[in-house]
């Protein structure tokens, strides 16, 4: 097995929303917002290469979005999805697999592309994509809370055209790797668990999107069950401490992954800072 981190580019979210009921004067430390109160976020996906597979986890913002929807969120960077791919010499084509932790536009906005026509076609057209029935029933009938976030063309073509595919909660299609549904932040989302040279790696999704987010308090205002999110947490962080697993971090800036310890205080922080390449 070979993992290596796709960057996808960073977009800009409400700091206030990013950490929920935590006052700025401490959350602004972490990462400094600008003038409009917006702090800078990665969009890190993941390719997973093993036996026939080559497997996509998540697949940033996209580009098929117009103007108006772009000034919200102010994606930027030089680092694209199919960009990031041909740097490791691969073409859509050569993707088998799309694992979609969830259906929100920041995470599978890149599942789907717009041709010149207009259609919306699935962006790895050789590829099964991957979801689970709870989480895809609840994005199909959002709540107001989540409505903004759940686009349908960013997802409803991949059923159209017959590439859509769900997965059982602790299984996966592929050997070494298992799946976990949490439910604070969205319905049924899914982490992926990876046995990876003698180490567990843990794709957090938004369960912890950052490192900044150790903290139990730092929970995110777009999580719809945020005292679920608060149990999910802590039993995440209970394994990575006493199992020495690998957290990598869909949305930190700067950090791709770490393990993790606990203090004098008892408060779980950052131990060893990694790079998916340094763990081969």
């Amino acid at each position: 097995m070979q993992i290596s981190v796709i960057p996808t580019g960073f977009l800009k979210l409400d700091g206030g929303a990013m950490f929920g009921i935590v006052p700025r004067r401490l959350w602004q430390r972490l990462n400094p917002p600008d003038e409009n109160n917006l702090c800078t976020w990665a969009l890190r996906c993941l390719l997973i290469e093993t036996g026939d597979h080559k497997i996509l986890v998540d697949t940033g913002v996209g580009d098929k979005q117009d103007e108006k929807f772009r000034s919200h969120f102010e994606p930027h960077g030089t680092d694209t999805l199919l960009g990031s791919l041909a740097d490791r010499g691969l073409s859509p084509e050569d993707i088998t697999d799309v694992f979609l932790t969830h259906l929100h536009f920041d995470h599978c906005g890149g599942a789907v592309s717009k041709t010149n026509d207009g259609e919306l076609v699935p962006t790895f057209p050789n590829a099964t994509y991957w979801s689970n029935e709870k989480h895809y029933a609840w994005a199909m009938t959002p709540n107001a809370r989540e409505k903004a976030s759940f686009l349908k063309e960013n997802f409803v073509p991949l059923e159209t055209a017959g590439v859509l595919k769900f997965v059982e909660e602790g299984a996966s299609p592929w050997p070494g790797i298992r799946t976990k549904f949490v439910y604070g932040h969205t319905e049924a989302m899914m982490m992926l668990y990876i046995d990876y040279r003698e180490l567990t790696l843990v794709y957090c999704a938004d369960l912890m999107p950052s490192s900044f987010h150790l903290g139990m308090p730092y929970v995110m205002s777009y999580d719809v069950r945020p005292l679920e999110t608060l149990k999910e947490k802590e039993e995440l962080l209970r394994d990575a401490v006493d199992k020495k697993q690998v957290l990598i971090f869909e949305h930190d800036p700067k950090i791709e992954c770490a393990t993790v310890t606990r203090n004098e205080r008892n408060r779980v922080v950052v131990d060893e800072v990694f790079k998916i390449a340094d763990l081969a």
